[in-house]
């Protein structure tokens, strides 16, 4: 199976070495030193898991440069969406399945109109990764799982195939008959984490014994599961109370990646996470006063270093 893996950071790096290690023909889209550090060294993922080496990778800045592929793993900052988008439309055929894995609940509806609905399906990437130098990529924890599926909840063939291909690579899969239900079951999550840790500086294993910053995110995932209920989506019952379980057990020293933007002083991908909690709670008439907090804090560092 031929794949374009667009954006060749933590979650593009990690699950596309992965797939290419497993005989997949996967090329990476990438740029600057990190593209020059691929091309001379091969790309590497090293962490709990294991410390897997890519050499050679096929590797480019020019998704132009690259035939039309079978699956497309779109993981770009969400501010790329619309020009990455444009920029790949060379590689999409008819049954070519577009796979978005950002953060967020909007990128697959951002697509649509760029590369048309039969292209574009739903993806949900669970993973702790980020490039640590050019050519390397660091990964916190062993949990690697992508969830997949078409938006409209259909079984289709390509799922299946790319299910396959997970499994032959390693990771853990799931083809869900209900993506929209798992983007915002990760939405709860990420966006609070992202928002909590950002505004504290600080890993999961400095924040979770302190009560009051605990309640921070229990008060937060409260919040974004209610504006998904008044969505309709469909989301587990007892999805706080695991999110909060969840929250005492990830590795101390974790970050979420707009955390570690903020403490290198990138760009925020705030406006998709925080901000969007804010308007849709304004949008739905619902309060949302945790998050109108943090993403006040949040919002002077969200184009990067302020001095």
């Amino acid at each position: 199976m031929r794949i374009a893996v667009i954006g060749a950071g933590g979650v593009g790096g990690a699950f596309g070495v992965a797939l290419a290690k497993a005989g997949s023909d996967v090329t990476f889209v990438a740029r600057g030193a990190h593209l020059s550090a691929m091309k001379a060294k091969g790309l590497k993922v090293v962490g709990p898991r294991g410390d897997v080496h890519l050499s050679p990778t096929q590797a480019t800045d020019n998704p132009a440069s690259i035939a039309p592929v079978d699956f497309v793993l779109f993981c770009v900052k969400l501010w790329d969406v619309e020009s990455a988008g444009a920029a790949i439309r060379p590689l999409v055929r008819a049954g070519t399945a577009v796979i978005p894995l950002q953060n967020g609940i909007d990128a697959s509806e951002r697509l649509i109109p760029i590369l048309g609905a039969e292209a574009v399906m739903g993806g949900v990437a669970q993973i702790s990764a980020t490039i640590a130098e050019p050519g390397v990529i660091r990964q916190t924890g062993t949990f690697m799982r992508l969830v997949f599926g078409e938006l409209d909840g259909r079984p289709s063939e390509r799922g299946a195939t790319f299910h396959a291909l997970c499994q032959r690579a390693g990771f853990d899969g799931a083809n869900s008959d209900d993506i929209l239900g798992a983007l915002w079951e990760k939405f709860v999550l990420l966006a609070t984490n992202s928002s909590v840790v950002a505004l504290t500086r600080l890993p999961f294993g400095k924040l979770r014994d302190d009560p009051d910053v605990f309640a921070l995110f229990a008060k937060g995932y409260a919040e974004v599961v209610a504006l998904a209920r008044a969505r309709g989506i469909n989301l587990p019952a007892d999805l706080e109370t695991r999110a909060l379980q969840n929250t005492r057990t990830f590795p101390a020293e974790m970050m979420p990646s707009m955390a570690v933007d903020l403490l290198r002083g990138n760009r925020l991908e705030l406006p998709w996470l925080a901000a969007k909690v804010v308007a849709l709670g304004r949008e739905l008439r619902i309060p949302t006063p945790t998050f109108d907090v943090m993403y006040a804090a949040l919002k002077p560092y969200a184009n990067g270093a302020t001095n």
